[in-house]
């Protein structure tokens, strides 16, 4: 499924049916054969929109997976740079691409660190917590981060209501919100739940400062809305 060397249906049905963790460890060989890896033109934008924003020292990536964010703390970072995923299997696939950088196993929602980045940057995760879990996720940034650190990432926005793209993940998030209710352990991802004024919200309760960049390189909606954002949050 999506390319020769991609996951086949079976084993995407497999996953969907495990644990997260288990359910990316079974996935990690092939996941950069799927459409669910951030794509390296969103990758190099976010780069281009920090870049003016540092330099930045040490760098942190939350949910690291296979490492693909790691390459834009590569391009941003003045110093070490540090992934963090609860997946063996991902990490073992971004140890591989990335040899250089420090990759620690651990839950995101009990960080091991306190005042140690300049930079945290995160890149398609947010699905796998639950809207009550964003307060305790940010609070955690915000302590790892030195103080005046950032924590910056992307922001889609969301599809017009009544498109085709807005119907296929209201429709996903359905298909997941019945399979978690018949089966455990649940699998958390959603698509819908990560929604802008909540975001702020929440980073600002964590004590951070918020800044939205549109990033032109990602093209404008027809209305002359940025089709992506940069969420550039600070520690005071």
């Amino acid at each position: 499924m999506f390319s020769p060397q991609g996951p086949t249906a079976r084993e995407l049905m497999v996953q969907a049916l495990s644990s997260v963790e288990r359910g990316y460890d079974l996935l990690a060989a092939r996941f950069d054969e799927t459409p669910f890896r951030t794509s390296d033109r969103l990758l190099a934008a976010v780069s281009d929109a920090l870049l003016p924003l540092g330099p930045f020292g040490r760098g942190l990536d939350l949910c690291c997976g296979t490492g693909a964010g790691l390459s834009v703390l590569e391009a941003v970072c003045t110093d070490a740079i540090t992934g963090v995923d609860f997946s063996t299997g991902m990490l073992a696939e971004a140890r591989r691409a990335h040899p250089a950088a420090t990759l620690v196993r651990a839950n995101v929602l009990a960080l091991p660190f306190t005042s140690v980045f300049d930079l945290a940057v995160s890149f398609g995760a947010f699905g796998h917590f639950l809207p009550k879990e964003q307060g305790p996720l940010f609070a955690r940034v915000h302590a790892a981060l030195r103080p005046g650190g950032t924590f910056a990432f992307p922001l889609p926005a969301p599809p017009r209501v009544g498109s085709l793209p807005y119907w296929t993940l209201f429709g996903f998030d359905a298909v997941m919100r019945v399979r978690n209710a018949v089966r455990r352990p649940p699998f958390v991802m959603y698509y819908r739940t990560f929604r802008l004024a909540d975001v702020r919200a929440n980073l600002e309760r964590a004590g951070f400062t918020v800044e939205l960049l549109p990033m032109e390189s990602l093209g404008r909606r027809d209305d002359g809305s940025p089709q992506c954002r940069l969420v550039v949050a600070r520690r005071a």
